[in-house]
C-alpha cells in the first residue's frame, strides 16, 4: 500500500452514526448494530459497553477486514444494559437467536452455550451436552453458563431416569454383538445398549425425564431431600453428604439468571424513566420465561401527566393495534394506572383470555424490572444528550426562537433567571447562561437577595444588580504580578440577546421594569409559564404558543430547569451553612444531629420558631439539649 493509498484512508469521514463516548454507559450490556433497513447486523455482549464499542470506531484501516465491511454497512448502533455480565451473555444469545445476524458467525471470544439436549428422533434417545442446537428431533433445555454443572446433573439424573448416555457408534456396536456398551458396563448408560430395558421401557423412562426437566417437576427434589434427612437421622452422614452435593448440581443447573423467570411465564415489563420534558419506555417482552426482545419508545411528556397517567398511555399505545397473540398473560409497570381495572379488561377483551396488570414487588420479576428502568434511564439521558449536541437541532430552535419571538437575530446568548426561596425565608436567584444553544456553566452566577416583598420584586432586584455590570467600561485596568497593567473585560459585562424569567406575566412586567430602569430596553425579554409551557412576552395580552416538538420549546424549557435546578442548589447550600454555623457552639449538638435539624426545619428561621417540645419530638434530642438550642438561638 503506498503512502497517498494509507493516507486517503485515514483522511476518510468518521461514521456518522457513531456515538460520543460520553453517550455511551460503562456498565456491562449487550449492543446490536442495524443497517439502514433495520435489519440487525451483529450482536456482542461487554463487560463495558463503552470500552467495547469504541474498538469497532477505531480508524477504518486498522480494522479487520470483516469488522470494516460491518461497521461500514451498519447505520446505527443500540444497545442494552443488564445487571451482570451474566446477564449479557444469557440476553446475547437470545437475541442471536432471534434476529440470526449475518456476520454473527460464531459467538464472541470463541464462547458459546452448553445444552442439555435429549435425542427424541432416536430409536433409544439420549443425552447429552452439546453446542450443536440444530439435532433433528432433539429436546433442549438450556442455555446453560456452566458446564461442569450441566454433567454433574445428568450424571444425578440417569440414577433416577436411567436412559442413554452412550454414543451412536457405541450403541450400534453393542446392539449388533449384544454385549453392553462401556458406558453401560460401568452403570453410566441406561439405555437397551445395557441388555437390562427394552426400548419400549427406555422410551417411557425418556418421557419421565423429559418431563421432570420440562415442567419444573419437584418430585425428585423432594424425593433426595428426603434421602439426605433420612441418611442424617441414621448418622450416614457420609451418604446424606452425597445428597447434598446433588441437590446443589440441580440447583446449579435450574438456576436463573436475573434476565430469566420461569419457563412459563409470558408478560411484558415496562421500564419507565421520565422528567419535566420527556420520557423514556424500555419494553421488555418476556415469552417462555426468556426475555425475546426489547422495544425503546422516547416520548415527548403532555402537560402535567402523571406517572400513572404516563403508564395508562403507553400501555394503550403499545396495545391499541396489537393482535391477540401479542398480548400477555401479565403485564408489570411502574406504579398502576387509576383505571386499571378498566386496563386489564380492555386486554382480556382484545386477547381473549385473562390479563393482569400488576406491579413487581419482589423477586426475579422485580429485578428485571430494575434492568429495565436502568435501561430508560440510559435512552432518557441519551435522548437528552442528543438533542442537546445536534448542531441542527440547536440551529434551528434558535431560528424558531427568532422568528416566534420577532427578533431581529438568532439569540446567541440566553440568559435565564429563577428566584427561589423557603417560605418567604433564605431567598436566593439564578442566573444561567446558554451560548449557541449550549450551558456555559462558567457564567453561571447566583445572588442573595436580603429584603424583598415577594417573588417579583426579588427578580427586579437581581435583573437591576444584574444589568448595571453592562454600564462599566468594557475595559478595566488591573495591576498583574509584575506590576504590569493587564486589561480585563470584567465579569457580566456581556450583553444577552435574550433575557428568559420563570414566570408568567407577572415576571415579566418585574424583568421588563427593570430593563426600562436600566436603560436596556434593547434586550429582548420572554417568559417561560411552567404550567402550560406559554412563553409570554412584554406588553402582550396573550402568549406564544410553540409547538410541543418544537426545538425553540425544548430549548427554553432546558433553560428554565437548567435556572431553577442552580437556584435549589444554592438555596440548600445556603441553609445547610446557615443552620450548621449558628449551631455549631451548642454544647452537645453535632453534625448528625445539625442534619437532622435540617432536614426537618429546614431553615434557622423555622427553628427559631419552633418550641422545646417540637424540638424534642426528633430522634436523639432530649428536652436538656432541646432548650439549650432555644436558649442559644434567642440570644443569637
Amino acid at each position: 500500500m503506498t503512502t497517498t493509498e494509507r493516507a486517503s484512508r485515514r483522511s476518510r469521514p468518521q461514521l456518522s452514526y457513531r456515538p460520543k463516548a460520553g453517550e455511551i454507559p460503562t456498565n456491562p450490556g449487550v449492543y446490536r448494530f442495524r443497517d439502514a433497513q433495520g435489519r440487525v447486523l451483529y450482536v456482542g455482549k461487554a463487560k463495558n459497553l463503552r470500552a467495547r464499542l469504541s474498538n469497532y470506531f477505531a480508524p477504518l484501516h486498522t480494522l479487520h477486514e470483516r469488522t470494516r465491511r460491518m461497521v461500514t454497512t451498519a447505520t446505527s448502533v443500540e444497545w442494552t444494559v443488564v445487571a451482570t455480565d451474566v446477564d449479557s451473555l444469557q440476553l446475547e444469545y437470545q437475541w442471536i437467536k432471534e434476529f440470526d445476524p449475518p456476520f454473527n458467525v460464531r459467538y464472541r471470544d470463541d464462547k458459546s452455550y452448553p445444552f442439555m439436549a435429549i435425542t427424541l428422533g432416536d430409536e433409544a434417545p439420549r443425552v447429552m451436552v452439546t453446542r450443536n442446537h440444530r439435532i433433528s428431533g432433539a429436546k433442549y433445555f438450556g442455555p446453560y453458563p456452566k458446564v461442569w454443572a450441566v454433567h454433574d446433573t445428568i450424571d444425578l439424573l440417569i440414577k433416577v431416569f436411567p436412559i442413554r448416555t452412550c454414543s451412536d457408534a457405541s450403541y450400534k456396536k453393542a446392539m449388533a454383538s449384544g454385549r453392553p456398551c462401556f458406558p453401560g458396563q460401568i452403570g453410566r448408560c441406561g439405555g437397551p445398549c445395557s441388555m437390562r430395558v427394552t426400548i419400549e421401557e427406555h422410551r417411557a423412562i425418556v418421557e419421565d425425564f423429559v418431563a421432570f426437566m420440562a415442567g419444573g417437576d419437584q418430585r425428585f427434589t423432594r424425593e433426595m431431600t428426603a434421602r439426605m434427612n433420612e441418611a442424617s437421622a441414621a448418622m450416614d452422614y457420609e451418604s446424606a453428604a452425597v445428597y447434598r452435593d446433588k441437590l446443589q448440581a440441580i440447583d446449579a443447573v435450574l438456576k436463573r439468571s436475573a434476565l430469566v423467570l420461569p419457563a412459563d411465564t409470558d408478560a411484558d415489563l415496562f421500564g419507565i424513566a421520565e422528567d419535566e420534558l420527556a420520557a423514556a419506555v424500555q419494553h421488555f417482552v418476556v415469552r417462555g420465561g426468556r426475555v425475546r426482545g426489547v422495544r425503546a419508545t422516547t416520548i415527548e411528556k403532555e402537560i402535567d401527566i402523571s406517572g400513572a397517567d404516563l403508564v395508562d398511555q403507553v400501555l394503550q399505545r403499545t396495545y391499541g393495534d396489537a393482535a391477540a397473540g401479542d398480548i400477555p398473560r401479565q403485564v408489570l409497570v411502574p406504579e398502576l394506572p387509576d383505571d386499571a381495572d378498566e386496563l386489564e379488561q380492555w386486554l382480556q377483551d382484545r386477547r381473549g383470555k385473562r390479563v393482569s396488570i400488576g406491579v413487581a414487588q419482589r423477586g426475579q420479576k422485580a429485578e428485571l424490572m430494575k434492568t429495565a428502568t436502568l435501561n430508560a434511564q440510559q435512552a432518557l439521558m441519551l435522548h437528552k444528550t442528543r438533542r442537546t449536541s445536534d448542531y441542527v437541532a440547536r440551529t434551528q430552535a434558535l431560528t424558531d426562537l427568532q422568528e416566534a419571538l420577532g427578533l431581529e437575530e438568532a439569540p446567541l446568548r440566553i440568559e435565564c433567571y429563577d428566584v427561589s426561596h423557603l417560605g418567604g425565608t433564605n431567598v436566593v436567584a439564578s442566573m444561567v447562561v446558554f451560548e449557541d444553544g449550549l450551558p456555559r456553566k462558567d457564567q453561571y452566577r447566583s445572588f442573595k437577595v436580603e429584603q424583598t416583598s415577594d417573588d417579583t420584586d426579588s427578580l427586579y432586584q437581581v435583573l437591576t444588580r444584574r444589568l448595571a455590570y453592562l454600564d462599566r467600561p468594557e475595559e478595566q485596568e488591573e495591576a498583574g504580578e509584575d506590576g504590569a497593567v493587564v486589561r480585563k473585560r470584567p465579569r457580566f459585562a456581556y450583553p444577552p440577546q435574550l433575557l428568559l424569567v420563570d414566570g408568567g406575566m407577572p415576571q415579566v412586567s418585574a424583568a421588563a421594569r427593570a430593563l426600562a430602569d436600566a436603560g436596556h430596553s434593547e434586550i429582548a425579554l420572554a417568559g417561560i409559564a411552567k404550567r402550560l409551557e406559554e412563553v409570554w412576552l412584554p406588553g402582550d395580552d396573550f402568549p406564544v404558543i410553540l409547538p410541543r416538538t418544537s426545538e425553540a420549546l425544548y430549548l427554553l424549557q432546558r433553560l428554565r430547569d437548567e435556572a431553577h435546578r442552580f437556584a435549589i442548589r444554592h438555596q440548600r447550600g445556603r441553609r445547610r451553612r446557615d443552620i450548621q454555623s449558628v449551631l455549631t457552639d451548642v454544647p452537645g449538638l453535632g453534625e448528625a444531629r445539625i442534619r437532622a435539624l435540617l432536614r426537618h426545619f429546614g431553615s434557622v428561621t423555622a427553628l427559631k420558631k419552633a418550641t422545646p417540645e417540637e424540638i424534642t419530638a426528633l430522634p436523639g434530642v432530649g428536652p436538656k439539649l432541646a432548650a439549650a438550642i432555644v436558649d442559644h438561638l434567642a440570644d443569637g
